[in-house]
């Protein structure tokens, strides 16, 4: 118990430290809300992966799906490496980061409002940023619920509260960079957490081999009456395991605070070192928290899933884990929750405050006055979120993963087609991007509360926040070519951007002139 504790009261002393040390870059709003836009590629990189993956990756997905699809969970994983983190940065990254510097915004919402010249779109962008950002947030602390009682018997309030206020602290402290710097520490933490954890639960089935030939012995006739198929490529049910790759890998292509991370970026080479790291990390993170769940099955025995619910998996999985490793798995966990909830309270303050308060409600902001209210939110969202945790662990309203899908669907739902096509396509009107806006977000808010008169493939909120997104790809171009074209000045302004021409050094591109 003292090592565990020791471990815990010097992770979070770090934490905090570093928030008090980067005090001086978050003097103002662009220093504040996006560091400068001077993050090197490594930060920028685990800040990316960081906030891309949290416990309820390791503990709810990676214990539902692991459960459902069997070894096959992976390519959740494989996915989220190669679409969610090496496709974006390619498509995204660049574009985003010349773009957005070009319109002088800072937040997602505030794109929208100067690329298409619309208050309305910055405005419904920030309500819909604001609503579907705060059941994510919540959802991120009822991952630690079942650990921290495994690993310290304390009660799970006091746990959420302790965790919620340090995270506060270093984010009000220190903004963007204090929390690309904690990124990065806690990006380590999780890498090589999850590599020991790994190897300790397949060591404990009699290794790799043998836990596969176990999972072949595993049979559910609720499920599948096919021999070995938990142990398959494809695992029992192909069709919805599609669906879980769509939403948690291109997903992340219109998640505002996965996105406004390509506003920071310093120069051409952190986008292509980025690009890397990034990759390499959603491979060991989320690869790795995919395959473990896979051998749920395994621990049958260990937790009933019918009454427990689909997060009891991965705890009953660690339970017989050395001390030294439950202390790491405590530290994995309180990573990758503290560094998604800080990347997720920013951006609602700075979405609130910028997009919302600012010229709307508040006509005259200062510079110190905008800092003041993005502070003062970050307090409010963090209570909230707070509240809400506990209610719903006290409640059992529903899994993690439901209520990440349904806050994922509909913001990548509405945002996803509507930012790629504005960063590519000068065609692109308001009337589809507002059109998108509309479906995702009914259509998320009707699987809510009407689920059950959903299609049965779409009852799932993973389903049907995968629909969203690509019905949201059919939608803005089809809307685009039967409305009025957007006024080709406005267009050319925003795209001048990609045709200046630059000087670089001969080691980053070489020129022609000397042939």
């Amino acid at each position: 118990m003292f090592l565990k504790i020791a471990l815990v009261v010097l992770f979070f002393g770090t934490m905090v430290g570093i928030g008090l040390y980067c005090r001086k870059s978050a003097m103002d709003v662009n220093g504040f809300v996006l560091g400068g836009r001077s993050v090197g590629p490594w930060l920028t990189a685990f800040a990316y992966g960081t906030s891309y993956f949290s416990a309820v990756v390791f503990v709810g997905y990676a214990g539902q799906f692991g459960w459902k699809y069997g070894v096959a969970a992976t390519w959740a994983g494989i996915g989220n490496a190669l679409i969610g983190s090496l496709l974006a940065w390619w498509v995204l990254g660049r574009r985003t980061r010349i773009m957005t510097q070009h319109l002088s915004s800072a937040t997602m919402p505030e794109f929208f409002g100067k690329r298409f010249d619309s208050q309305g779109l910055k405005i419904a962008a920030s309500v819909v940023t604001f609503i579907f950002l705060i059941p994510y947030t919540a959802s991120l602390y009822n991952g630690l619920s079942r650990l921290f009682g495994m690993a310290f018997d304390i009660d799970y309030s006091v746990c959420v509260i302790i965790m919620a206020i340090l995270t506060g602290i270093y984010v009000i402290a220190g903004g963007y960079m204090a929390t690309a710097i904690n990124d990065f520490i806690q990006g380590i933490i999780m890498i090589f957490g999850i590599i020991a954890v790994i190897a300790a639960v397949l060591k404990g089935q009699g290794g790799f081999m043998e836990a596969l030939a176990g999972m072949g012995r595993v049979t559910d006739p609720a499920v599948s009456d096919v021999p070995g198929v938990f142990a398959s490529f494809f695992g029992p049910d192909p069709i919805n395991l599609l669906g879980v790759v769509l939403l948690t890998s291109l997903g992340t292509w219109g998640l505002p605070q996965m996105v406004q991370k390509f506003y920071s970026i310093k120069s051409e080479k952190s986008i292509n070192t980025g690009m890397v790291v990034s990759t390499v990390f959603a491979f060991i993170v989320a690869g790795g928290c995919y395959f473990l769940g896979g051998f749920g099955r395994l621990f049958a025995d260990r937790v009933d899933v019918a009454a427990e619910g689909f997060d009891a998996i991965i705890p009953a999985m660690l339970s017989d884990l050395p001390d030294l490793l439950i202390a790491i798995v405590v530290i994995l966990v309180l990573s990758a929750s503290m560094s998604t909830l800080s990347s997720l309270v920013l951006t609602s303050s700075s979405t609130m405050t910028l997009d919302l308060l600012k010229g709307h409600v508040v006509k005259d902001m200062s510079e110190k006055r905008q800092l003041f209210i993005m502070r003062c939110l970050i307090v409010v969202f963090i209570v909230i979120s707070v509240i809400i945790a506990i209610v719903q662990y006290k409640s059992n309203v529903t899994f993690i993963a439901q209520l990440m899908g349904v806050s994922w669907g509909a913001l990548a739902g509405a945002f996803l087609a509507p930012f790629l096509y504005g960063l590519y396509w000068k065609r692109t009107t308001k009337a589809a991007c507002a059109t998108s806006f509309l479906f995702s977000t009914v259509v998320m808010l009707a699987n809510m509360f009407f689920k059950a008169r959903f299609p049965v493939l779409l009852q799932s909120p993973i389903n049907a926040g995968a629909f969203c997104m690509i019905a949201g790809l059919i939608i803005v171009p089809v809307v685009s070519l039967f409305t009025s074209k957007p006024k080709k000045e406005l267009v050319d302004d925003a795209f001048s951007c990609y045709e200046q021409k630059v000087l670089v050094r001969q080691t980053d591109a070489l020129g022609d002139h000397q042939n």
